[in-house]
């Protein structure tokens, strides 16, 4: 599994609730959700290395556990 870093963020409470709807829609933690779409951005922009293993969100990482 890739080296997770935690990195406080800002965030509005609008932008924060919709994030939040979004991941229960999803099925996915706030945190999965967040870094979910900043990956998305990253690989559509072309700032992703191809081949950068895809980490486990925490909520994945719970469920293969159980």
């Amino acid at each position: 599994m890739a080296d997770k870093k935690a990195y406080p963020l800002r965030i509005s409470a609008a932008v924060l609730e919709a994030m939040q709807r979004w991941a229960d829609d999803e099925l996915r933690s706030v945190n999965a959700q967040i870094e979910y779409v900043l990956r998305e951005a990253l690989r559509k922009s072309g700032r992703l290395r191809p081949g950068t293993p895809r980490p486990v969100a925490d909520d994945e990482a719970d469920d293969a556990r159980s």
